[in-house]
């Protein structure tokens, strides 16, 4: 047993001196070369260790951050995952792994893009644009995939003690969503001419898809391996009865995960609190959510922050919705060419210059109505906006009366 301890002292510290040359400026390239000529696989729990080391023995957690993406990228491939325990479908973990692999298209995608601007001589920008506009909303929406980490995650594994790998991650993500939202507005420049896109692409837009793959690798190499080792079945019911509240990004899991064997009165707990009660009435959690569906109209609610927060799922919906689109902002739930419309309501609503928008459209033989309504607190202060839609056309046919029963 000694000769493994001992083996797994001198990775921890050959990785470290590693990681501190790496600090000293010599070359990504020759570092790679030298931990793979003499550490072979690293165990990810390892990794974890020396970097938690690292900022206890007081290597500036900025300097660490800088590091980040240099020693990730050295690792890289040179994790041993052989001990990685199994991750059951719908569970957390494999939710954040499907968001990945989502991620990674749509990254995946831009940079198909953005080589199709550079390599057509006489590329029209207007063909490009609005739909790197697109994809850059797209991935934004990564934005919840990193909160859910950052407020469901972290605290556990901090409560666990494991607080210098989170404390660095966190640091990343406020860098790549900053390069996106650069990104965005970048592609908002009205009139932008080739070269200028192309010198933003490489200086804001390639770094931004580069931050979200290394991501990638660092979660799934070494932050979920070593949260699957630390929480228990209990820790991550809580974080998935938590889920709904951040929401999911572009991926929406279709399967249910529970844990087994863990005490049925500890899950019990977590549910607890699902009685609603309102000004005329209450209902449990299961009675409003039946009520809501059984309405024959769809329903969307947008928060005072223009994030979308619930949708109403009936039977016969007219507009198809994703838990995927929650907690994302409004505006990146419709086509660029329309976007100008929704801001006008949302700026009409919130100023109380307006308070209702009625609109229909004829959609695949249907009739549709679509209604818009501002929501306002008993202070007069601006709580959101409600969108009712509607499928009108067999009520438009309807013809004389009808007071007896009769069941379609």
């Amino acid at each position: 047993m000694s000769e493994f301890i001992d083996n797994s002292k001198h990775r921890k510290i050959k990785l470290k001196g590693l990681i501190l040359k790496l600090h000293e400026g010599d070359s990504p390239d020759e570092v790679r070369k030298e931990l793979i000529d003499t550490l072979e696989n690293i165990p990810y729990g390892e990794v974890v260790e020396v970097e938690q080391e690292l900022i206890e023995e007081g290597l500036p957690q900025e300097e660490v951050l800088k590091l980040c993406d240099i020693h990730s990228a050295v690792l890289q491939g040179n994790v041993d995952l052989s001990a990685a325990a199994d991750i059951p479908a719908g569970h957390p973990v494999d939710t954040f792994i499907r968001e990945n692999k989502e991620l990674m298209q749509v990254t995946g995608q831009i940079r198909n893009l953005i080589k199709a601007v550079e390599n057509n001589t006489d590329a029209d920008l207007s063909n490009y644009l609005p739909l790197l506009l697109e994809k850059f909303n797209l991935l934004l929406d990564v934005d919840k995939h990193y909160q859910r980490k950052e407020y469901l995650l972290f605290p556990y594994l901090e409560q666990k003690g494991i607080t210098g790998p989170p404390q660095v991650m966190w640091g990343k993500h406020d860098e790549i969503r900053e390069l996106i939202k650069g990104s965005i507005e970048i592609l908002r420049t009205p009139e932008i001419e080739k070269e200028d896109l192309l010198t933003s692409a490489e200086i804001i837009m390639l770094p931004a898809l580069t931050g979200v793959d290394e991501m990638v690798i660092k979660e799934e190499e070494i932050l979920f391996p070593m949260s699957m080792d630390n929480l228990t079945d209990l820790d991550w019911y809580q974080i998935d009865s938590q889920t709904m509240e951040i929401g999911y990004c572009i991926y929406d899991p279709q399967d249910k995960w529970a844990p087994e064997g863990v005490d049925s009165e500890a899950i019990n707990a977590v549910n607890s609190g699902s009685g609603i009660n309102l000004p005329t009435g209450s209902f449990q959690a299961n009675e409003l959510v039946k009520v809501l569906n059984t309405l024959p109209v769809d329903m969307t609610f947008v928060d005072k922050n223009d994030k979308v927060k619930y949708f109403s799922q009936s039977a016969d919906r007219v507009f198809t919705r994703s838990r995927a689109i929650i907690n994302r902002d409004v505006r990146h739930c419709h086509p660029p060419s329309s976007v100008h419309i929704v801001e006008k309501i949302l700026e009409d609503f919130k100023s109380g210059k307006e308070t209702y928008a009625p609109f229909w459209i004829q959609m695949k033989g249907k009739f549709i109505h679509i209604s818009y309504y501002a929501l306002h607190d008993d202070q007069g202060d601006y709580m959101g906006t409600l969108e009712v839609s509607q499928d009108l056309t067999k009520y438009r046919a309807l013809e004389g009366e009808q007071r007896i029963v009769s069941y379609e």
